[in-house]
């Protein structure tokens, strides 16, 4: 049903992030870090704060994707923005440590 929603249901975003999850972690599909990738690009570039944190994780570890710290930091930096936890926790980490950012701790 994610498939159908995120295919056909004019790019649902919620179901693109959730089918991003089952690649990801292998539930009801074969795992494949790239395809996780793909869904959560897909929902990001749509303002799905999960996505963009799932993408910015993926990034940061170079999970079925390159490596890029600057990439991590900016998709975490624009769900940090709307409001979710985890990626405020990961960019004031970037800030602090200076990871795909510039070191700034007064910013972190």
């Amino acid at each position: 049903w994610y498939r159908l929603a995120a295919d056909h249901v004019q790019g649902f975003a919620g179901a693109q992030f959730n089918l991003g999850t089952c690649y990801e972690e292998g539930t009801g599909v074969a795992e494949d870090e790239a395809e996780a990738v793909r869904w959560y690009r897909l929902a990001a570039d749509q303002g799905h704060a999960h996505a963009q944190f799932g993408l910015g994780c993926m990034c940061r570890e170079g999970t079925g994707v390159a490596q890029d710290a600057a990439e991590a930091a900016r998709w975490d930096r624009l769900a940090a923005d709307q409001g979710l936890s985890s990626a405020q926790f990961h960019v004031g980490i970037c800030y602090k440590i200076g990871t795909g950012v510039a070191q700034d701790k007064a910013e972190a």
